[in-house]
């Protein structure tokens, strides 16, 4: 029961994301409709030469009232049956082109639609949850998991109704011609729900150990990828080699077992309609034996019972499908289940432009299921300061300026900004007031000048170049291949270190934020490069309020104030003159 109520709410969920596809859907309902009376005209031919070409039964009443004297000849009777055989087929075939084209339409809108919402939704989620997730569960939800819509809204519910529709009209037919024969081919019904019933959680449970196991192997091949300069300098590629195949290898053998699975319920479906078939069969032909039916009235409702048994048939093997769909779906639906991002308050406040003042309350933090990461960190910045962080690895120092950007809430105490409270601002506005230069710096497989403008798209070229001039990175963008139109590779593989932290400094010089936040920008980097870099700091870092983590003392002598931290808490906090020297503070 509960199985069923959770496919329920799957289904209401499809319903609501196809909403805007409804026309289409309408549109391949009734197109699917047309199945009914095609099919039931299929046999009728072969029953009309039979019954009134070769035998010489009366014609129905209702073909006798339509006919012409001259058309009942066996000659005449022949060629309609043969040109009733061809039109059918050939508005069959017609019907077919049409469902098909309406169907690809409609499914490339519904995935489109549910992928763009899935990945407008992930990068919305807090990073909380990708940190705990991984980012190849979402790529594989989002790619594989996503097109299970489809199935659900335009192979779930439609075909179902369709073929509802011509069983009834069939065993109205049937019926009409011999009840009894009408209820042996309906006795196989509930025998063909119980299978369905005994196969739907052990089908559901499969499908969902396959899509944990794919979506595990995927995260393998990303993984090592990403970092294969360290596979192949440490010679593991052996080594990760035998880890991938040994989970493909788990998740081959659930697929194996899924398609066990899969027969046994084929098997017994197709066997349930064989013994209905053959009950009719021999039924049928007693009763031609006995003159209760006519030959032609036999294969008329043999020819019914085939088609009858076909949707049954595929509604058995398509209940697999299905059941690997509702996994699949409801793995896409999860996602959009998860709160998104930080909580943005109803009554948030606007900010344009903030003056820079930052104040750190008693703040303490944790990850989920975590030791605290801080406790009671108290200090503040006044606009326009610059704050050197200073700590050992671990201390706490970039969770710092991720609470700032409010990549996280804080777990206890408050931050301010220009003395209000960062959860009172719009997250959008908040974020916009701070440019960021990390200590790897993340460059996207575009162009030089797009990733220098990646913080304001607007920007024109002479802009661009401007940063890049202030950056100390137009004279090497200039030699490259193709100048700033140069494509950067991914994760920008085509530049040096240097290079790519120099881009990022024009980014942050086109965005122009009033706070700037530094991380380690010149730790990765020889003496030289570093010399050109800290000169282009120096003119970012004026007029804005700075906050600067480095390892080295030296990079810190131009702040104004200095924090050092340990272990999640403040040691010490002084104000010091651009020589060096320094003040003790008090934290706030």
């Amino acid at each position: 029961m509960a199985t069923a109520h959770g496919d329920l709410a799957r289904y209401r969920q499809v319903l609501k994301q196809a909403r805007p596809c409804w026309p289409q859907i309408a549109g391949i309902f009734l197109v699917s409709l047309l199945s009914t009376p095609l099919a039931l005209l299929t046999p009728l031919p072969l029953q009309l030469a039979v019954d009134h070409v070769v035998s010489s039964h009366p014609l129905p009443h209702f073909l006798d009232a339509a006919l012409p004297a001259g058309a009942r000849s066996p000659t005449a009777l022949l060629l309609l049956a043969t040109g009733l055989l061809v039109a059918v087929a050939l508005l069959s075939q017609v019907q077919s082109f049409a469902l098909e084209v309406l169907r690809t339409d409609t499914a490339e809108r519904l995935v489109l639609g549910f992928r763009a919402r899935l990945f407008e939704h992930v990068q919305r989620l807090s990073l909380a949850y990708h940190d705990a997730r991984g980012t190849t569960d979402s790529v594989y939800r989002i790619q594989y998991d996503a097109p299970a819509i489809q199935h659900i809204a335009l192979d779930g519910v439609i075909p179902l109704v369709a073929a509802l529709c011509t069983l009834v009209s069939m065993l109205v037919v049937i019926v009409r011609i011999d009840i009894w024969l009408a209820v042996v081919a309906l006795a196989v019904s509930p025998v063909l729900v119980l299978i369905s019933g005994l196969f739907r959680t052990r089908l559901k449970k499969q499908a969902s150990l396959v899509k944990k196991l794919e979506s595990s192997a995927l995260g393998i091949v990303q993984e090592v990828l990403a970092a294969l300069r360290v596979v192949k300098v440490f010679g593991q590629e052996e080594r990760e080699h035998e880890r991938y195949v040994r989970h493909v290898g788990e998740g081959s053998q659930a697929r194996r077992r899924l398609a066990r699975v899969e027969g046994s319920f084929g098997l017994l479906v197709g066997l349930t309609t064989a013994a209905g078939t053959a009950a009719v069969l021999f039924l049928g032909v007693r009763r031609v034996q006995s003159g209760g039916l006519t030959l032609g009235e036999l294969l008329l409702v043999m020819g019914y019972l085939a088609q009858l048994y076909i949707p049954l048939r595929t509604l058995g093997k398509s209940a697999t499908t299905l059941q690997s769909s509702l996994v699949a779906v409801g793995r896409a639906f999860a996602v959009l289940e998860e709160a998104a991002d930080v909580a943005e308050r109803a009554s948030a406040r606007p900010l344009v432009r903030a003056e820079g003042a930052i104040t750190f309350e008693d703040v303490g933090f944790s990850y989920p299921d975590a030791e605290p990461v801080l406790h009671g960190v108290s200090f503040h910045v006044p606009a326009g300061a610059r704050l050197g962080i200073a700590g050992t690895t671990g201390a706490g120092k970039t969770t710092l300026t991720a609470l700032l950007l409010r990549l996280y809430d804080v777990s206890g105490g408050q931050i301010l900004l220009d003395g209000v409270d960062l959860r009172e601002y719009r997250r959008s506005d908040l974020r916009n007031q701070f440019s960021v230069v990390l200590q790897e710096p993340v460059l996207f497989s575009t162009t030089v000048a797009r990733n220098i403008a990646y913080g304001s798209p607007d920007a024109g070229m002479a802009e661009i170049m401007d940063a890049a001039r202030a950056a100390n990175a137009h004279e090497f963008i200039l030699r490259l291949p193709r100048g700033y139109e140069t494509p950067v590779g991914e994760r920008g593989s085509m530049l040096s270190g240097g290079e790519r932290q120099r881009i990022a400094l024009a980014r942050a010089f086109l965005k122009d934020a009033p706070i700037l936040i530094l991380d380690e920008p010149t730790s990765s980097v020889d003496p030289g490069t570093e010399a050109v870099i800290l000169e282009a700091m120096e003119r970012l870092m004026r007029g804005r309020t700075t906050l600067l983590i480095a390892h080295r003392l030296g990079t810190l002598e131009r702040c104004d104030l200095r924090l050092r931290m340990e272990r999640g808490r403040v040691v010490s906090f002084e104000q010091q003159d651009r020589a060096g020297s320094g003040t003790a503070l008090r934290g706030s």
